[in-house]
């Protein structure tokens, strides 16, 4: 493989928009907030950001409204490298947003899907040279999952192999096991999926993070476990989606299964060093690093 991998990301771009308070407000109370941020998101945008930081070429499709937050998203994107003409205006729709409330450990989130929701598949077909052109493609289910099949097919048209992140969780239709390359589940997602008849055919497609306890596969018929990387935790946000990201342009590079998770463990453990989803996202200098501190 050439040494910057070309990796499609399909998926959500949203605006976080977080509130800190000390008090969650009851029903019909007001309450005084500590601080307000907004912050880019949605599962899509994190993962190509990720991606793009460790050096891949990275196309993203998606959507975004007519709006302030639409364009700041976009000019985003456009900032770390990635290539934005796959993402369309929707005209009825306004930008995704997730509306975050933190207070003391507890968080309760709103997330209003909006533009994201005009990821169809025609908007695929217009980009099907991008795909055909692509080493690897990656989604997830914030988009609406006849999308997600679409894609899968075109991808398995051109045989490009395809990592979907099962999040956030539905039940998954036979045709995605099938054909899909890779499933990238955290656990609750996973024992989820152990419910489909087909679980047992497709278990080898299965790549399952669990945190702090480290990355579950198989391996030549083996399941195989790689440990997580132990750093000072700082904010968790985002952590899956950088996992997600390294992981692809590890794999579009050529690198086994193992040498990529434990290159895309190094990468969301460096992440979570940091706040904010994208603002943690680390370089592929600071990952190499990482690991070679480590002594890996």
């Amino acid at each position: 493989m050439g040494h910057n991998p070309k990796i499609c990301v399909v998926g959500s771009i949203n605006m976080d928009l977080t509130i800190e308070t000390t008090k969650m407000p009851q029903q019909g109370e007001t309450v005084l907030g500590q601080s307000f941020a907004f912050y880019p998101g949605g599962k899509g945008a994190n993962q190509a950001v990720a991606a793009a930081r460790l050096g891949a070429k990275v196309h993203m499709i998606g959507a975004v409204g007519k709006d302030e937050f639409g364009k700041s998203l976009t000019q985003q994107l456009q900032r770390e490298g990635i290539h934005t003409q796959g993402i369309i205006l929707s005209d009825q729709k306004s930008t995704g947003v997730a509306n975050i409330i933190l207070s003391e450990d507890d968080n309760r989130i709103i997330v209003a899907p909006g533009a994201n929701y005009a990821v169809v598949p025609e908007v695929i077909e217009q980009q099907e040279e991008v795909i055909r052109q692509s080493d690897m493609v990656l989604l997830q289910l914030e988009i609406p999952l006849s999308t997600v099949l679409y894609t899968v097919k075109k991808a398995n048209q051109y045989h490009i192999p395809v990592v979907v992140n099962p999040a956030p969780y539905q039940q998954l239709p036979e045709e995605l096991l099938q054909n899909a390359t890779y499933f990238t589940p955290n656990e609750i997602e996973a024992a989820a999926m152990e419910e489909e008849p087909l679980y047992n055919s497709i278990r080898e497609k299965m790549i399952v993070t669990m945190g702090s306890e480290g990355v579950c596969f198989y391996e030549h018929g083996n399941k195989t476990k790689i440990k997580s990387f132990t750093v000072d935790v700082k904010d968790t946000t985002g952590a899956g989606d950088t996992f997600n990201g390294a992981l692809v342009t590890q794999l579009a590079r050529g690198n086994s299964m193992s040498q990529s998770i434990n290159f895309a463990n190094a990468a969301a453990a460096l992440s979570i060093m940091k706040t904010g989803a994208q603002e943690g996202m680390p370089t592929l200098d600071m990952v190499h690093k990482f690991i070679h501190e480590r002594g890996i």
